[in-house]
């Protein structure tokens, strides 16, 4: 009778020892956001606000910033009356030396920052007919540039404490290129190259990257959206693909499985059951993807209309797309800081 081992039985040891090295050092990453200082840009409306609100009820510090006084002062008064204590700071994350002073602010009213979420972002939808070079440039700085900046400027001390989160809120776009939304794509496939670079040189550090992909999402954000060519039918579809149930996930839903994934470490955390088959079909059968995707472009809304004259979603009325429709994600941007009160107040009027 052999007594050697058995080859198989060698092979469930390995992968066994493997697997509890693995839970060790994911056990090390195991992070509590009680007392923690976190920044969260982008925060005044849409999942940011969202985010905010899920870090104070886990007992956080936040601070928030973004472009416009008057969300960040309602956002203020939202996450005031829950707890904890809160900073808003007005910032174009597309100018490095407004992202240095917002950082240095931060700090000296809350301290070291622990987590920096980049959470701001843009959106152009249209024909790539209609983009010119400055949409493309306008994505990168919105997408990219305002992340990298951001993380640029809380590194070096993340580094020094050797300790630290940074979570990238990416897109499915940054995993498949969607059609009428080139330049957002472009940027966002930028962005999770970062992200995904970051994590692996920061992590002798001590530091850890989280990428999140959010797929189709309701949070009310579609009204941000600057809109080209047939700019009604434009955003009909993406209103209505961006609230259907089942295809879109809740911003409160995402936001809660953020922050499970940052809390555990995590590489990489993508956000609904679409989201993942479309980068796992995506990453097996690229060629089949892109086909899909050129097929689907055959119906949406042909170039014409505004041409390459940007239209801001907030100006095309009446919306363009029944309300029984986007019901959902017209009551996540009241809820999200997304429309101001007088706007909903004319909505439902």
């Amino acid at each position: 009778m052999d007594d050697r081992p058995n080859g198989w039985a060698m092979a469930a040891l390995g992968g066994a020892a493997a697997w509890l090295t693995w839970r060790s050092y994911r056990s090390l990453y195991g992070y509590d956001f009680q007392g923690k200082n976190v920044l969260v840009t982008g925060g005044s409306r849409g999942l940011g606000l969202v985010l905010a609100r899920e870090f104070i009820a886990e007992g956080a510090n936040v601070a928030i910033c973004a472009r416009d006084a008057g969300e960040l002062e309602r956002a203020f008064e939202d996450l005031a009356g829950r707890g904890g204590r809160v900073v808003t700071v007005p910032c174009d994350l597309a100018v490095p030396e407004q992202v240095n002073e917002m950082v240095a602010v931060v700090e000296r009213r809350l301290g070291p920052i622990d987590v920096l979420v980049n959470n701001a972002g843009i959106i152009g939808i249209g024909p790539v007919e209609h983009m010119t070079l400055d949409d493309f440039h306008t994505a990168m700085a919105g997408n990219f540039y305002s992340a990298l900046h951001c993380t640029l400027a809380v590194v070096p001390r993340m580094r020094g404490r050797h300790r630290g989160r940074i979570v990238n809120i990416t897109s499915i776009g940054g995993k498949v290129s969607i059609p009428h939304l080139v330049p957002y794509s472009a940027s966002k496939f930028a962005l999770v190259g970062l992200s995904e670079g970051l994590r692996a040189e920061l992590a002798r550090d001590g530091v850890v990257v989280t990428t999140v992909v959010p797929g189709l999402m309701r949070t009310g954000s579609p009204r941000q959206a600057e809109v080209k060519g047939q700019v009604r039918k434009e955003l009909a579809w993406f209103s209505i693909s961006d609230a259907v149930p089942l295809v879109s996930i809740g911003a409160e839903r995402a936001a809660r499985t953020i922050l499970r994934a940052v809390r555990r470490g995590d590489a990489e955390v993508i956000l609904s059951l679409p989201a993942k088959l479309g980068v796992w079909v995506h990453g097996v059968l690229p060629g089949l993807t892109s086909d899909l995707l050129a097929m689907t472009n055959l119906v949406l809304p042909s170039p014409g209309g505004a041409g390459s004259r940007g239209v801001p979603a907030k100006a095309i009325v009446p919306p363009p797309a029944p309300r029984a429709l986007t019901f959902l994600n017209d009551r996540a941007a009241e809820r999200n800081n997304e429309i101001a009160p007088q706007e909903a107040f004319a909505a439902d009027g």
